[in-house]
């Protein structure tokens, strides 16, 4: 049951981009697509599933032992940096058009804030390693979720006759905005 409350609260609760607000340049960026915005989104999962894992073991026996607490940031942004190149290599070699499609937006997973606080997170809140795999998963989940509703919305928003002065990026602030407050009635959920 803790497991399942961490996951739901990763997911819909602390929502890395609608309640925390990390991860926007590439929520603004990607979601123009749904095609791309899911890529970036299973992109996203993988990374920040992994780096969880791995900057949790890289602290505890690591950076905590030889008590160098205060190179975390970077030796967390090493980690995900190398996982993003395995990622876009793998991205490169399998689906030359998911990569042309993400374009700049896939290298910046390196320095994507989302993925990086979720790691931070996970260590500040002193997750055991099951719980900071769950969440950087269900984290990524919540950053697919949330990127994968903008990208249909903004596609809708396409064949609808928006205002001039609101096409394009305000009307996608707007839906980012409502979204955001639609998560937020997940917050007075009680279990």
């Amino acid at each position: 049951m803790e497991y399942m409350m961490l996951i739901f609260t990763a997911i819909f609760v602390n929502n890395v981009i609608l309640s925390q607000f990390l991860g926007i340049c590439p929520f603004v960026g990607v979601s123009k697509k749904f095609d791309s915005a899911a890529g970036m989104g299973f992109a996203v999962i993988f990374v920040m599933t992994i780096s969880s894992g791995i900057t949790y073991a890289v602290n505890k026996f690591v950076l905590q032992p030889l008590d160098l607490e205060y190179l975390v940031t970077i030796a967390f942004i090493l980690i995900i940096a190398s996982l993003v190149q395995i990622v876009e290599m793998f991205i490169k070699k399998f689906s030359p058009s998911l990569y042309k499609a993400l374009g700049v937006y896939l290298p910046l997973i390196t320095t994507n804030c989302a993925v990086l606080g979720v790691a931070i997170l996970n260590i500040t809140n002193q997750l055991s390693m099951m719980e900071s795999i769950l969440t950087g998963l269900a984290s990524g989940i919540g950053f697919m979720l949330a990127i994968c509703l903008l990208a249909t919305i903004r596609e809708r928003m396409r064949k609808t006759d928006v205002p001039d002065s609101f096409q394009g990026f305000p009307i996608a602030m707007i839906s980012a905005a409502l979204m955001s407050m639609a998560f937020s009635a997940f917050s007075g959920m009680q279990f």
